[in-house]
C-alpha cells in the first residue's frame, strides 16, 4: 500500500508502546502506516504481522534523534508524524490532520492530558499514576489498573519559549486564539506533523543536537524562521502522559543534567545568535510577532499587574535576619511588579501588605488556617504562594496559569544551608505554587475540614501529581534551611527514605547557581 501519513514512534524502555500502537490502530481512518523504533531495548509493541505496522530494533541505543531519522528513512509518505510511545488519539485524527495541513506548516492536535492508569489495593484504594509502591492509605500491594483516557482539561494549544529557550505555556497567547487552525510561537515536541521532504529539508531532528530534549523548540523555531508556520488544529486532539515522578515512571530516556545542558547550549547557539543557515527570519521577528512575549518583552505588557498577587504566610518565630531578608526582597518585587502581598501570621505585621492575624499555636493544621486566611482576604485571579523562609526571584512572578483547575509548581528552586553548600532535585514544593485563588480556596476549605493529626501524612502539596503541572523560572529560588524548617532538610541520596524520588538529584554551592552569584556572604551573615 502507498501510504499518505507515517507514524514515527521512537521508543526507549517503554511500557505503553503496545497500547499506544493499539490505540493508533483503532483511531486512524486514512492510509497511515505505524514504523516503531526500539532504541537499545526489545519492548512488546503489541503486534504481529499487522500489515500497517512496521518494527525496527537496534541493540546499540542510538537516542531519542537519531532513531526517528532511522524511522524516517525508511517512509516513503507524504507526511510524517512523530508521537510519544505514551499517546492516545481522537478518532480520525490523521485525516483531520491532513485535510487542512499545508507544505510549509508543522501541524499539532490540541494536546491532553492522559490518565494512563492507577495503582489499585486489594481494598480498593485508588493512587493516581505515578512509581509503583504500596497503597498510601494501607500499605498494602498495589497493581496498575489500565484506564487509557484523556483528561477533559486542560486543552493546550499554545506554547512558547522563555529566553534560554526553554520550553513554556503561553497562557496569555491562548486567550488571543481564535478559530480551528491556530498558530502557535512554540510546540511541546511529544507530537508534530509535516511534510516528508521538509522534514529533511530543515534537518528537523538535528542529532549534533544531542538524544534528547528541546525537541519542541527546535522543531518549532526550523519551521518558523524557514517561512513556514506552526499551527496547532483544534479539530482533532491528543493525549500525553507526563512522567515527571522519577522512580520506574520517570523519562524513557536518560536525562543527565549535564546531557541536557549540552542539548540546550547546541540551540541556543544555533538560534540565540542567529546561527541557523537556513532561516529566513532573525528570532526576534519571530519574538515580535507574539508580542508581548513573557521573559521578552515589558513585564507591564503580560497581565494586567492587578490580576496577580502574592500571599505570604509565617509563623513569626523565623531568625530576624531571614525574616527581614524575604521580606525586603518581596516587598521589593511586590512594588516593582505591581503585585500586592496578603501576609497571614500569628502576630501583627505592618509592613506586608494586608496583614491577616490567625489565632493558634505554630503548627501543621494552624498553618494550613493562614494560607486559607490569605486567599479569602486576597482579590486577584491568580494567587503565588510565598513562605517567610524563601528568597524568590523576581521571574518566578512572570509566570501565568493556564488552566483554572490546575496547581502550577515552579521547580527552578534550590535549597541552601548557612555554609552555601546548597542541592536540588525535580519536586512540587508548596513555597513554589501558583494557581487561581478560587480553586485554592476550595482546596484549602476541604483540606482544613478533612486534617486529622493523628493521621498527617506530611503530604504539603495541593493535588501534586494529580491535578498538577511544573514550570522553570527563568531563575531560581532559594529555600533557606535552618532549625525551624517544617520539612526535614535532605543533602545526600541517602537521607531520602526512597532514592528514586530524588529525580535529577544536583549539588552545588550558593555563588554558582545563576542569579545568586554573590549571595555566599550574606547567607552566611543571616543563617
Amino acid at each position: 500500500m502507498k501510504y499518505d501519513t507515517s507514524i514515527l514512534i521512537p521508543a526507549r524502555n517503554e511500557m505503553f508502546t503496545a497500547r499506544t500502537v493499539q490505540d493508533i490502530i483503532e483511531k486512524k481512518q486514512g492510509k497511515t502506516e505505524i514504523i516503531i523504533g526500539l532504541d537499545g531495548q526489545w519492548a512488546d509493541p503489541g503486534v504481529e504481522d499487522h500489515p500497517d505496522v512496521r518494527i525496527i530494533y537496534v541493540s546499540q541505543p542510538l537516542g531519542q534523534r537519531a532513531m526517528t531519522n532511522k524511522l524516517a528513512r525508511l517512509s516513503k509518505a507524504k507526511y510524517l508524524m512523530k508521537v510519544d510511545a505514551h499517546c492516545s488519539f481522537d478518532e480520525g485524527f490523521d485525516v483531520k490532520l491532513m485535510a487542512d495541513i499545508q507544505d510549509d506548516w508543522t501541524v499539532v492536535p490540541i494536546m491532553k492530558n492522559l490518565h494512563a492508569f492507577d495503582w489499585v489495593c486489594p481494598d480498593g484504594h485508588r493512587r493516581y499514576q505515578g512509581p509503583s509502591g504500596p497503597c498510601n492509605e494501607c500499605g498494602k500491594e498495589t497493581t496498575r489498573d489500565i484506564l487509557w483516557r484523556a483528561k477533559p482539561s486542560p486543552n493546550s494549544t499554545s506554547y512558547r519559549f522563555d529566553k534560554t529557550l526553554k520550553f513554556q505555556y503561553f497562557g496569555e497567547y491562548k486567550a488571543k486564539q481564535e478559530g480551528d487552525l491556530v498558530e502557535s510561537m512554540s510546540l511541546q515536541g511529544s507530537c508534530f506533523m509535516l511534510t516528508r521532504d521538509k522534514y529533511w529539508q530543515l534537518n528537523i531532528c538535528d542529532e549534533r543536537a544531542g538524544s534528547w530534549g528541546h525537541q519542541g523548540t527546535e522543531v518549532a523555531l526550523k519551521t518558523w524562521l524557514s517561512g513556514g508556520r506552526v499551527i496547532v488544529n483544534k479539530k482533532t486532539w491528543y493525549a500525553h502522559m507526563f512522567r515527571t515522578q522519577g522512580g520506574d515512571f520517570g523519562f524513557p530516556w536518560p536525562a543527565h543534567e549535564s546531557e541536557i545542558e549540552e542539548v540546550r547550549q547546541h540551540i541556543r547557539n544555533t538560534f540565540l545568535a542567529d546561527n541557523w543557515p537556513l532561516a529566513k527570519h532573525k528570532l526576534n521577528w519571530l519574538v515580535d510577532k507574539f508580542s508581548p512575549v513573557p521573559d521578552w518583552h515589558d513585564a507591564k505588557e503580560k497581565i494586567p499587574p492587578a490580576n496577580k498577587g502574592i500571599i505570604f504566610y509565617t509563623d513569626n518565630q523565623l531568625m530576624l535576619k531571614i525574616a527581614h531578608k524575604v521580606q525586603r526582597q518581596l516587598r521589593q518585587i511586590s512594588k516593582e511588579k505591581n503585585i500586592p502581598i496578603v501576609s497571614a501570621s500569628l502576630k501583627p505585621m505592618d509592613k506586608m501588605g494586608k496583614n491577616i492575624v490567625v489565632k493558634g499555636e505554630r503548627g501543621y493544621l494552624t498553618m494550613f488556617k493562614q494560607i486559607l486566611a490569605a486567599l479569602e482576604a486576597s482579590d486577584t485571579e491568580i494567587v503565588f504562594f510565598c513562605e517567610h523562609d524563601n528568597l524568590y526571584h523576581p521571574s518566578h512572578f512572570d509566570f501565568t496559569p493556564t488552566d483554572k483547575n490546575t496547581f502550577y509548581y515552579d521547580w527552578n528552586w534550590w535549597k541552601v544551608r548557612e555554609d552555601g553548600f546548597a542541592v536540588h532535585w525535580d519536586a512540587d514544593q508548596v513555597s513554589g505554587l501558583c494557581c487561581y485563588r478560587d480553586t485554592a480556596i476550595d482546596y484549602y476549605k476541604k483540606r482544613i475540614e478533612t486534617f486529622d493529626p493523628d493521621n498527617f501524612d506530611r503530604k504539603f502539596e495541593p493535588m501534586s501529581g494529580e491535578k498538577s503541572e511544573s514550570w522553570w523560572a527563568e531563575y531560581p529560588s532559594i529555600d533557606i534551611r535552618h532549625s525551624h524548617n517544617l520539612t526535614y532538610n535532605k543533602w545526600t541520596l541517602d537521607h531520602f527514605r526512597k532514592r528514586e524520588t530524588a529525580v535529577n538529584f544536583q549539588e552545588s554551592s550558593i555563588d554558582k547557581i545563576p542569579g545568586w552569584e554573590n549571595a555566599l556572604d550574606w547567607i552566611k551573615e543571616i543563617s
